[in-house]
């Protein structure tokens, strides 16, 4: 039983000293690529959210997933009863206002005839009071009979200035009753308008959230609508990488849906935003030969390239000890100058030959 027991520790020496030897490796000559990450989802292009203006029930749903979608066609239809007889009783004032709008045509027409008439007897007097103070000069007229005209002309002066006042105030009210009147009425069609829920764009419709029924508010969701045939990526990047993104950079692209597969994209646009919650901005990249079939939100992962150096020395990072040291003779920590690095290998500038060992760390 002893040498049992013996055999296995044995054994079991031998296989620890096989684990313990030390992985080593000599740097490479090649390229390091550096890289900026980024995570986000496949979009429809023009892919947008449909929302209700107004509150209301449901009523109606006048499309099904994934039929294709025109501009203004009505998506949905919500309860608007109370619009209705709102708009009903501003027509109704309106065709009430156009009525009453002849009467006081015809009191314009008859205060036109006033004016008129007051001119004229303005002018009459005007003419007999200016005879009259040449008159009074040569004695021809008495002081009282001269005042008498003197009133009479001043008198129909403010006559024909109320007049025209008149009719001024005619004309404003006529103008004010229609507008007041056909704005309400315009307001009113435009309010029930907003229970009829229509498409912003052309597209596919690509899901509908609410069942008839369903009390709406505008901030909840009714349906997704974008082109069905052009996709892009919309993209995360943290903060602190966000100064090195410029457009037309090159993207490197990876989708659980491919897996092993990778798709070149190129960067379209930025939103010059951060949000504040997640500490991001998004941006937008289109591919370049985009793969057969997408859907929208689909999940990506991506990797904008910021530049690329060639023929240069490199380690994998697995190799390097607190991003500035490596292991040389086993035990023997050297100090080194690092470059660039992507997700697998460091650029080594000084401190290392490409003919030298480097060890693993334990």
């Amino acid at each position: 039983m002893s040498s049992k027991i013996l055999s296995l520790l044995v054994l079991l020496l031998l296989f620890s000293c096989s684990k313990k030897e030390t992985e080593k490796i000599k740097p490479t000559i090649g390229d390091v690529t550096e890289s900026v990450y980024a995570s986000g989802v496949i979009k429809a292009e023009g892919q947008y959210t449909v929302y209700a203006t107004v509150n209301g029930t449901l009523q109606k749903v006048n499309v099904i997933v994934g039929q294709s979608i025109n501009k203004g066609q009505t998506l949905f239809e919500l309860e608007s009863d109370k619009a209705e007889i709102n708009t009903e009783n501003a027509r109704l004032a309106y065709q009430i206002s156009l009525e009453s709008s002849r009467y006081i045509q015809d009191k314009i027409a008859e205060m036109i005839l006033k004016v008129q008439s007051a001119k004229d007897k303005l002018a009459l007097d005007e003419s007999i009071f200016n005879r009259n103070q040449n008159v009074i000069k040569q004695g021809g007229i008495s002081q009282i009979d001269f005042e008498k005209v003197e009133l009479s002309y001043k008198s129909s002066k403010i006559n024909y200035e109320s007049a025209q006042k008149q009719l001024a105030q005619l004309k404003t009210q006529l103008k004010n009753d229609q507008s007041r009147n056909a704005n309400n009425l315009r307001l009113n069609q435009k309010s029930q308008s907003d229970f009829i829920i229509k498409s912003a764009f052309s597209g596919q419709l690509f899901d509908i959230l609410v069942k008839e029924g369903t009390l709406i508010t505008p901030q909840f969701p009714l349906a997704i609508i974008g082109q069905s045939n052009s996709f892009l990526l919309e993209l995360e990047v943290d903060e602190n990488d966000m100064v090195r993104v410029k457009l037309g950079q090159r993207v490197l692209v990876t989708m659980d849906s491919y897996k092993g597969q990778v798709f070149d994209a190129t960067v379209e646009k930025i939103y010059p935003i951060m949000d504040e919650r997640s500490r991001t901005f998004k941006i937008e990249a289109h591919f370049i030969n985009p793969p057969q079939k997408l859907y929208p939100n689909l999940t990506a992962e991506a990797n904008i390239i910021i530049q690329i150096k060639k023929n240069t020395v490199t380690i994998p990072k697995s190799y390097l000890i607190n991003g500035a040291y490596v292991l040389v003779n086993e035990e023997e920590k050297r100090a080194v100058k690092t470059g660039l690095s992507d997700y697998e290998k460091v650029e080594i500038l000084s401190g290392l030959k490409s003919e030298e060992m480097i060890y693993k760390p334990k």
